[in-house]
């Protein structure tokens, strides 16, 4: 029998608010533990939560620009489940009247898009945290009634990769909405993965397994990958699947049983009877419709259009909101799309990735980012010395123009002194000269390497190469 693989995804965000879903303790990660706390997000007798606006007008945005109809009454209810960072014995969230339904996101990878259906988005406070030591199990309640996103997806993903780029690209959204920190580092951002197999071309899901203590995409991936094989083994040898909750371990890359899977009746989930339900008008809406920026697929499309960058460029830039920003800044000093984009998706993106910062932190100011590519355009300076231009730019704040001039790094353009230093390159390497008569050409680049050596970087690639060409003829 054939399988075919079903998957849905539950990302929880954390939404970027300066306050706690149902109280005013602040809604901050790293703070001194069980710091940021009050009777309210512990359940203490009498306390009563208290909507945040914020939240709510977040989770609304994320909600609009994924598509999904805005529910004209929604309410909060009770789920109750004990767990020791649970101080209440339930959590605030929404059952059967969530904030919004029915939406989708699109995933667009070469060669081919799909839609994947959102079934619901709501709201919901978090847990605390557990830490466990070697013989003491330790809770900081600081994370209690945080304001959590919960984006359900439709069982619409068909295979692992399909998984990662449906959170890749839903991660980038939330950025660009500027909801949510998005970080599975600090936890701002969870996922947990139900997955199934069924005969090919049935209509009904198989039973599935639900994935949890996934802390990052490459582990969503690869335990969805390592569940996919288990459970096509297990259906083929003529077993059953059980439906479960599975741990992932990243040491031995492999799910293990948690527990069996609770239905909804095991929550006892009841109206939250100290939050009534409320309308939400059109008009608050629109507004906050009105706030929504222009996302990413839309963004890509425009900078392929409007600045013919390629796909690749155009998919490098808008990966990060910030650099894309910073792109079309520069575009106002100079118009010059494809350089600009080349030493932002190169250099500078090298520099971010090794000192693990944003654009914004590197503090390069764009208008000197625009001279330094002059500055090689017209010849003052080779490619090769600009990336150590661009390294001292960032540890001294200068202008590419002082640090050229502070350490004499122009570029040698006069002949009569390269010639000095291809005959002490041809004198020196005589084998290596023999060897591109003898019509080795690779020994060219060898020669160019020892001039540009002794040129300290500084010669001309391209009249180099040439007067050597000449000098060995």
């Amino acid at each position: 029998m054939e399988y075919e693989t079903v998957i849905g995804l539950e990302v929880h965000a954390q939404l970027k608010t300066n306050t706690k879903a149902f109280c005013g303790c602040r809604n901050e990660f790293g703070l001194e533990p069980n710091s940021s706390v009050c009777p309210v997000c512990l359940g203490f007798p009498g306390s009563l939560p208290v909507l945040n606006k914020r939240a709510f007008e977040l989770a609304i945005k994320t909600a609009l620009a994924l598509g999904c109809r805005i529910q004209p009454l929604t309410k909060f209810d009770r789920k109750n489940y004990f767990y020791p960072d649970l101080p209440k014995n339930f959590q605030i969230s929404q059952y059967d009247m969530p904030l919004s339904l029915n939406g989708f996101l699109q995933i667009e990878e070469e060669g081919y898009k799909k839609r994947i259906g959102i079934k619901r988005i709501h709201l919901e406070e978090d847990a605390g945290k557990l830490m466990h030591e070697e013989n003491n199990s330790l809770v900081d309640f600081n994370r209690a009634g945080t304001p959590l996103m919960e984006i359900v997806s439709e069982p619409d993903m068909s295979s692992p990769q399909e998984a990662y780029d449906y959170l890749t690209a839903l991660k980038l959204i939330l950025q660009y909405l500027e909801v949510s920190e998005c970080s599975m580092e600090k936890g701002t951002l969870r996922c947990d993965a139900n997955i199934s197999l069924r005969e090919k071309g049935a209509k009904a899901l198989g039973v599935k397994a639900e994935l949890k203590n996934l802390n990052s995409f490459k582990a969503v991936k690869a335990a969805l990958e390592y569940e996919e094989i288990r459970q096509r083994a297990a259906l083929e040898a003529g077993g059953k699947i059980i439906q479960e909750t599975r741990l992932w371990n990243d040491a031995s890359l492999k799910t293990v049983p948690m527990r069996s899977k609770e239905e909804a009746q095991d929550y006892r989930y009841f109206p939250e009877p100290d939050l009534i339900s409320f309308t939400i008008g059109e008009k608050e809406v629109e507004g906050i419709r009105k706030t929504i920026p222009e996302l990413p697929l839309k963004r890509r499309q425009r900078f392929s259009d409007d600045y013919g960058l390629s796909r690749y460029d155009a998919g490098v830039l808008i990966s990060d909101r910030l650099l894309a920003d910073y792109f079309e800044g520069c575009l106002k000093i100079r118009n010059a799309p494809k350089p600009i984009a080349n030493w932002l998706n190169g250099p500078v993106m090298s520099f971010m990735n090794e000192r693990g910062a944003s654009i914004a932190e590197l503090g390069i100011r764009q208008g000197d980012l625009i001279d330094l590519i002059a500055l090689v355009e017209d010849g003052t300076i080779n490619n090769l010395t600009a990336k150590d231009v661009l390294r001292e730019m960032l540890q001294t704040k200068s202008s590419p123009r002082d640090i050229i001039k502070q350490k004499d790094l122009a570029q040698i353009s006069d002949s009569g002194e390269l010639s000095g230093l291809i005959e002490e390159a041809v004198r020196e390497n005589e084998k290596t000269v023999a060897d591109y008569k003898a019509g080795k050409v690779s020994a060219l680049m060898f020669l160019v390497g020892q001039v540009m050596r002794k040129s300290k970087g500084k010669a001309n690639p391209n009249l180099l190469q040439d007067m050597i060409k000449r000098r060995l003829s």
